[in-house]
């Protein structure tokens, strides 16, 4: 799909195998690794990647670090921290938000032009995937058409089949 000068593809797959210039990684707060994503990121990039995790203080939810991507195929890997499904009375749909603003901000400030998402917040967390997709997807047009839209591609990896499906209606919807 393309929305202006930007390229947007929803993937099923392993975000780690992705050579963009930047993946997103679905931090915990500490940044020195976890579960899921995460695990993965941290696993596939080597050591370095937590040593330099080690020296960032962590990160709040809502917010994004970056680091370079060590042994990964991307560049570099924006740590993001996504909310704790708790309802959604918590500011979730917001901090959610913020997650993508926010690691779209670090891209734009590194002069990265392509990078991929998880579904941010959707596993342990347990976001609810469908809002999230819509979250997902309404932050990123949104930022890319505020006159922003310097990225060439924006790319979505979803773990399975069915999360994707959600993605690949969200995007739709907005691309339509």
């Amino acid at each position: 799909m393309i929305a202006g000068a930007t390229r947007w593809d929803i993937l099923t797959g392993d975000i780690t195998r992705c050579a963009t210039d930047a993946i997103v990684n679905a931090a915990n707060s500490s940044l020195l690794g976890g579960g899921g994503v995460d695990g993965a990121i941290h696993r596939a990039a080597g050591p370095q990647l937590l040593a330099e995790c080690r020296t960032l203080g962590g990160c709040p939810t809502g917010e994004a670090r970056i680091t370079a991507g060590y042994r990964l195929p991307a560049r570099h890997v924006i740590h993001t921290v996504g909310p704790v499904w708790r309802g959604g009375d918590h500011g979730e749909p917001e901090l959610l938000a913020s997650c993508y603003r926010m690691s779209l901000a670090l891209a734009r400030d590194h002069q990265l032009r392509s990078i991929a998402f998880p579904a941010i917040s959707t596993g342990v967390y347990a976001f609810p995937k469908e809002q999230a997709a819509r979250i997902a997807a309404a932050t990123v047009q949104a930022e890319l058409q505020v006159g922003r839209d310097s990225f060439d591609s924006i790319l979505f990896v979803c773990f399975d089949e069915s999360t994707a499906a959600l993605y690949e209606e969200a995007v739709g919807k907005l691309l339509d």
